[in-house]
């Protein structure tokens, strides 16, 4: 204990091993959905289920593994949602690389990625952000997380005239979701450790009992079929395109990475007065890494997960949280049928019992209350943002309201940026805004125009 808390610097966080595994654990639960959709996803772009799902739990507990270790954050890493549907409906299905290929495209962002932090210009990007970003990145993941919890848990569903409405509250998924909210809310109040995680258990407990959560554990075949199988061929025949799908997976995976080191990073208290994120650069490079890693073994981009918050709610603050998550993934190598368990899609039956096709339905019930309590957790810093100057409340308002209903983070930070730098030059005040977000916000300009 003595040896961790040396090298973790556990107690000088205010944190507790016990808070750490706790953490780490929390994290996984929460994230741990990733092990079977991800290999559900890249299936579809011709890629073996096993041996994806290998890959995913190699590549993550590697990523978490880096980050513990280099930068000492408890932020966890995985094949990252949206990275993934990128790869598949428009690099494979979409632009017709094969998967090989688009192997070998995501490894060409990592490299570029690992060259960019080497040079510090990631970390750059998050240095001259803004303050009134900085403080509504953070709350709008929070609304994010907490709207995507929402539909997982059924609570909200898709509506043809008004987006989304209310969903069937007399069925058990929304049902055993609304208990899980309820109980960590309750545990939240009482200062519980550990309530992220009891409550995950005791809904995943009450799944299974109601049969929301289904007992068959699925099966699977293992297999290495992924690894080292990278075609470059392809992309020196299609240079064009390639340098196109390389574009892609920079954008997103710079700007989740910035948006997600920053949320988290503000929840946890990391984020120093002058707006700075201490040992930046190290968590760049353990997400550039873990790119690299996850290209080799067979999967499309690793990146930092905003799911980190719940551990961190949960009391993690140092890296042996990740360390601890990461060992879940290789532990769920091997346990991965009953891990699914937490992660379970629920939709289909869900589909069974409504009668309807097509319809968003409660997914992950089990942690969907997770995401909704951590959502309301994040939304604190809103109170720094300077409400009555329209140059900052404006940026920042966007940023809530894209990144929640663009659904993507990439798009919140986006707007956020675009509207700073054009407000602030159109009222004179141009000189507030940092170089770099001038060309930031270009970037994002040439973004929409041609990459869209």
């Amino acid at each position: 204990m003595n040896a961790l808390d040396k090298r973790f610097g556990i107690a000088a966080s205010g944190s507790t091993v016990g808070r750490e595994v706790v953490g780490g654990v929390t994290t996984f639960a929460t994230m741990s959905y990733i092990i079977f959709v991800q290999p559900t996803v890249l299936a579809m772009a011709g890629m073996n289920f096993g041996s994806v799902l290998l890959a995913t739990c190699i590549s993550s507990a590697v990523g978490c593994f880096l980050m513990g270790c280099l930068a000492n954050y408890p932020f966890a890493l995985a094949p990252g949602m949206g990275q993934n549907f990128l790869f598949t409906f428009t690099i494979c299905l979409g632009l017709g690389f094969s998967w090989q290929g688009g192997l070998a495209i995501v490894l060409c962002s990592g490299i570029i990625f690992t060259i960019l932090t080497l040079l510090g210009i990631r970390e750059k990007v998050l240095d001259v952000f803004p303050a009134t970003l900085k403080n509504a990145v953070g709350p709008a993941i929070g609304l994010f997380i907490a709207y995507i919890g929402l539909q997982w848990s059924g609570i909200v569903v898709l509506d043809g005239a008004t987006m989304t409405t209310l969903g069937d509250l007399t069925h058990p998924a929304p049902l055993t979701a609304l208990l899980g909210l309820f109980v960590m809310g309750m545990l939240f109040a009482r200062n519980v450790h550990g309530s992220i995680l009891i409550g995950i258990l005791l809904t995943t407990g009450v799944g299974l009992l109601l049969g929301v959560i289904p007992m068959e554990l699925p099966a699977f075949e293992r297999s290495t079929e992924t690894f080292f199988s990278l075609d470059f061929g392809e992309l020196a025949t299609r240079w064009q395109d390639a340098l196109l799908a390389v574009a892609l997976f920079f954008f997103l995976d710079l700007f989740d990475t910035v948006g997600t080191l920053v949320g988290v990073g503000t929840q946890a208290g990391y984020i120093t007065d002058d707006g700075k994120l201490p040992r930046a650069g190290r968590a760049f490079l353990a997400d550039a890494l873990s790119t690299c890693t996850g290209a080799l073994c067979g999967t499309s981009t690793v990146t930092s997960y905003i799911e980190s918050s719940t551990g961190v709610a949960a009391g993690a603050r140092t890296g042996l949280a990740a360390l601890v998550t990461g060992v879940c993934f290789i532990i769920a190598i091997a346990l991965g049928p009953v891990v699914a368990l937490v992660g379970t899609d629920v939709g289909p039956a869900y589909y069974a019992v409504l009668g309807i096709e097509g319809a968003y339905v409660p997914m992950y019930p089990a942690v969907a209350p997770a995401l909704i309590v951590v959502g309301m957790l994040m939304l604190a810093p809103l109170r720094k943002v300077d409400w009555s100057d329209a140059t900052e409340s404006l940026p920042a308002f966007l940023t809530l309201v894209m990144m929640a209903f663009g659904y993507g983070i990439t798009e919140g930070i986006a707007f956020g940026c675009i509207s700073y730098a054009l407000i602030k030059a159109a009222t004179g005040r141009g000189r507030e805004v940092h170089p770099v977000m001038y060309g930031v916000a270009l970037a994002f300009l040439l973004r929409y125009a041609f990459l869209l």
